[in-house]
This record gives C-alpha cells, sequence and structure tokens, in this order.
C-alpha cells in the first residue's frame, strides 16, 4: 500500500509539472497581450514581459534553497497563490490601466511577483520527488514534462483560450489549474499534511473566487473598456489573431478599434476613404481589376464599387473576424453598402505578403490600407521589399497608392514611406524608376493624413480626372490643394526602410512621442 501510495505521489508530482508549465506560460502570454492591447508595440512589450519574467524565474529558483521544511505543505501554498495574483493579474492590469497615469511599474511588479513564485515551483517538485528516483532521473522526467506543457499553452493560447474566452476569464481558468493542482497534492500528500482542513477550506474558497471571476469577467470587461473609449461599447471581440475589436457609438455616430487604435470614424470616414481611392482611379485609363490589401471594413471596397468599369475587387485581409464583422454585422453595412457581399468583391484571409508570393494576378490599380507602421510586423509590410512584391503585380500602366500616417504628426516616417516606394521592384538588368506623387488631406479624427501614389510613369496631379461622382468631400477645385505640402510637412532627408534595419519604425514611434507624450 506504501508503494502505490508513493507511486501516486510521484504520478501527481510530474502531471503537475505539466500543468504548470502550461499555467506559466499562459501568465506569459496574458501580461504580454494585454500590455500590448493597451499601449502597443507589441515587440517590445513582449520582450520586456518575457524577459523580466524569465529573470524572476531564476531567482524563485534560487530563493527555493532557502525552503526546507514541509515541502509539500509549501508546493501546496505556493500553488494557491499563484492561482489567486495569476488568476487575478489580467482584471488588475485592466484596472489599473483605465485609473493609473502610469500603468507600467504596476505591470513589472505582478510580472516579477508571477515569475520568482513560478520559478520555486520545479526545484521544490524535483525535491520533493528524490524520494523516488535519483536526481538525474528526476530532472529529466521534470523537464520534459514541463517543456511539453509549454508547448501546449503556445497552442492552447492563440487558438483556443483568447478567442473563445478572452483575456480575463483565460487568467481566472488559468487561476482554476493552479488551484487544481494544489488539490490534487493536498488528496495526494493527505496523510502528511498537519493543516488538512485549513488547507481544503483555502482551496475551496479561492476556487470559488475564480469562478465568480469568470462569471462576472465580461461584465468587467465592459466597464472598464467603458472607462478607456469615450463612447458607449456595442461590440467587443477577441481574435485569433491576437487582435481586440471594438465598435462603439454615440448616438448614429460609430467607431471602430482594433487594439485600442482608432481605425475609422463614421462622421468622417468618407474623407479618408475618397482621398484613398479616387485620386488614384482619376489616373488609371481602365481600372477593371483592383487589388485592396487591407481593408476589410470594405470602406475602400464601396468607394471602389462605384466604378462601373470595375469588374472585380481581391481584397486581401489578414482577419476573418474582421471582414465577417463587417460583411453582416446590421449597423456596418449600410456603412459600407455591403461592399464585402458584392459578388465583385473576393474576399481573401490571408497574410498579404504570402498572397503576393502565390498569386500571380496583374492589377489595374493597387491601394494598401493597412494599419500604421507602429510594430516590426506592420513595418515590414512598407519595407523596399514589399513594395517591390507589390510592384510586380501592378499593370504596365497601373497606379498603386498607400496610406502612409501623418506627414505632421510623423513627418520623417511619412517621407520614409515615399522614399522607400521609389525604389525599383526586383532585380532587373536595368531598373524601372518609379515615380511617386505624396499628397494629404484633413481627417479630423486622426488629423492631418498622408497617402502616396507610386507608377512606373510620371503621376502630376494635373492629369488626374475626377469621375463624375457624388462626393462628400472630394472637389476637381480643391484637389491641387492634396498635393501641396507647408514648410512644417515638406520632404526632408529619411532612409529607406528595409526589412534588415526598419527605421521606419523609429520614424514613426519618434514622431508620435514627440507630439502626444512630452
Amino acid at each position: 500500500m506504501n508503494e502505490i501510495y508513493k507511486q501516486q505521489q510521484q504520478l501527481a508530482l510530474l502531471f503537475s509539472a505539466f500543468v504548470i508549465a502550461i499555467c506559466g506560460l499562459i501568465y506569459e502570454l496574458l501580461a504580454g497581450t494585454l500590455s500590448s492591447y493597451l499601449l502597443g508595440d507589441s515587440v517590445y512589450q513582449f520582450s520586456l514581459v518575457i524577459g523580466l519574467f524569465m529573470s524572476s524565474m531564476g531567482v524563485g529558483a534560487w530563493y527555493s534553497r532557502f525552503i526546507e521544511q514541509q515541502l509539500p505543505l509549501q508546493f501546496i501554498r505556493l500553488q494557491l497563490l499563484i492561482g489567486l495574483i495569476g488568476g487575478l493579474s489580467a482584471p488588475i492590469l485592466f484596472f489599473a490601466f483605465a485609473i493609473l497615469d502610469n500603468y507600467s511599474p504596476l505591470l513589472f511588479v505582478l510580472v516579477f511577483i508571477q515569475g520568482a513564485l513560478l520559478g520555486i515551483e520545479i526545484p521544490l517538485i524535483i525535491r520533493i520527488l528524490t524520494e523516488h528516483f535519483s536526481l538525474k532521473i528526476n530532472v529529466s522526467n521534470v523537464f520534459t514534462a514541463d517543456y511539453i506543457g509549454a508547448l501546449l499553452a503556445a497552442l492552447l493560447f492563440p487558438l483556443v483560450l483568447v478567442p473563445q474566452l478572452g483575456l480575463l476569464q483565460t487568467g481566472f481558468v488559468t487561476g482554476l489549474l493552479n488551484v487544481g493542482i494544489a488539490g490534487l497534492a493536498i488528496y495526494v500528500f493527505r496523510t502528511e499534511l498537519s493543516t488538512l482542513k485549513t488547507l481544503i477550506s483555502s482551496t475551496t474558497i479561492l476556487s470559488l473566487l475564480l469562478i465568480i471571476g469568470i462569471l462576472v469577467s465580461n461584465g468587467f470587461t465592459s466597464n472598464m473598456e467603458n472607462k478607456l473609449y469615450q463612447d458607449e461599447i456595442i461590440y467587443s471581440q477577441d481574435t485569433p489573431f491576437q487582435q481586440r475589436l471594438i465598435l462603439t457609438r454615440r448616438q448614429e455616430r460609430i467607431r471602430f478599434y482594433i487594439n485600442g487604435a482608432l481605425q475609422f470614424d463614421s462622421f468622417d470616414e468618407y474623407r479618408y476613404h475618397e482621398s484613398l481611392i479616387h485620386p488614384a482611379m482619376g489616373l488609371v485609363r481602365h481600372p477593371q481589376t483592383i487589388l485592396i490589401l487591407g481593408g476589410g471594413d470594405g470602406l475602400a471596397a464601396r468607394e471602389l464599387l462605384r466604378y462601373p468599369q470595375v469588374q472585380q475587387i481581391h481584397l486581401v485581409d489578414l482577419d476573418p473576424s474582421v471582414t465577417n464583422l463587417f460583411s453582416h454585422n446590421k449597423l456596418l453595412t449600410p456603412l459600407n453598402k455591403q461592399s464585402l457581399t458584392n459578388p465583385k468583391v473576393k474576399i481573401v484571409n490571408q497574410d498579404a505578403w504570402k498572397y503576393l508570393e502565390h498569386n500571380a494576378p496583374l492589377y489595374d490599380a493597387i491601394f494598401i490600407d493597412l494599419p500604421d507602421p507602429n510594430n516590426t510586423s506592420l513595418s515590414k509590410l512598407y519595407s523596399s521589399a514589399f513594395y517591390s512584391l507589390v510592384k510586380q503585380h501592378l499593370a504596365q500602366d497601373g497606379v498603386l497608392v498607400t496610406q502612409a500616417t501623418s506627414p505632421l504628426y510623423s513627418r520623417q516616417a511619412f517621407w520614409c514611406i515615399d522614399k522607400t516606394l521609389q525604389l525599383p521592384a526586383g532585380e532587373q538588368v536595368t531598373p524601372e524608376i518609379w515615380h511617386t506623387l505624396p499628397y494629404h488631406v484633413h481627417v479630423p479624427s486622426f488629423g492631418e493624413w498622408g497617402f502616396v501614389m507610386a507608377a512606373r510613369q510620371p503621376l502630376k496631379p494635373s492629369n488626374i480626372q475626377l469621375a463624375n461622382l457624388n462626393y462628400q468631400f472630394l472637389t476637381p477645385s480643391m484637389l491641387p490643394q492634396l498635393f501641396e505640402f507647408p514648410a512644417d510637412m515638406s520632404s526632408l532627408p529619411v532612409e529607406t526602410n528595409h526589412l534588415i534595419n526598419h527605421p521606419l519604425l523609429e520614424y514613426y514611434e519618434k514622431g508620435w512621442k514627440d507630439w502626444y507624450q512630452q
């Protein structure tokens, strides 16, 4: 019987190492993802969180040497503490961001505490298992379970947990896993524990607290997000692509946000989308086949569908959650005039780079309507390599145009995009000469905003022939003003944006920081 009891302990501890690894990585991903949602710059946030988390685990592993008495009891207490702090970390950080001017110190403290506590766990498990196996076998078994658990967590977090549960419920459920491990340890070490009733009571109370958290998390999230946004939140969703989609409404006014960044305001989006589409269309002789990279809201497609000669529009947007939302939501389809369900529009939910690599069509016009280059993943879609790929899909007399952030708030970034678009496409013996035509427009929701056209032939504003459409903003008489830049937005020396160095990202961050964070 005693041998069976020890085998139960051994299996329970190895299983615990497996579950602990899942929980640890999920807490790490939660902190990084939440900070990316709230603060932006996902590469910086994840690098900071992972670095602090790993180093604090080292601190915890070092501290574990001072735990000498009643190791099973200390392990159980540790699981309960991790379940409490880890399970509540997401709502604590969310709440802190909504009420504190500087939320980062609290993030650092929570990440450090969680990492340190998790760093104690594996050494404790190995020491408890020394009763059964040699050190060599213990280390091998425990770390095997730990690494397999980490792999499972890495798959579950983006594919299942965040899309199905959201960040807060994911935190509470993960906390319950830690509490469950505490309960398992209480059972298998029951004959060795002197405070059995107290531990059972603590485990029960904490389980109830986390279950209540799961039940009320949706309401809590709504209340906190209402503090962050100006208007009533009418829709929110976490997508498998690590995006938080938010729709807000004030009377008839609708705003759309991705990860906290405004994508459009229904009151003035027509200024942006008319400026993105129609000047370029005024230079294309026979616009029949069009490509949109991004533009999952269908607003650019809406403008293109006003041209009867357009036969087909390929819209490539990574996240199907966005295109599905704007294809079927009854508040949004009148805004884009059901453009995404129009038979002329073919939606492709794929990475823009991969689409261009694996598809061969030539397009009469290409419109790049992607988010600002505020992280490395997006900056690569403003690089010379990406533009070279785009140009290879443009017809000989075609025109491409990209949104190019603000020439006022991020002046260097704007002109970096312009300069990068001028580079030849591919590696021809005789490189093509590419001509650009930068322009700007005032969109009240965004401020002064910029675009850049590019083509193989010289682009002149005087050659633009606006179609006879009922525009809300554009007129032939005001069109030349879009191409005139005042002194504080005029061209200046910048580097081109390459995959290897990404100067655009530095320009972008510096520009917005200089305007809004001093």
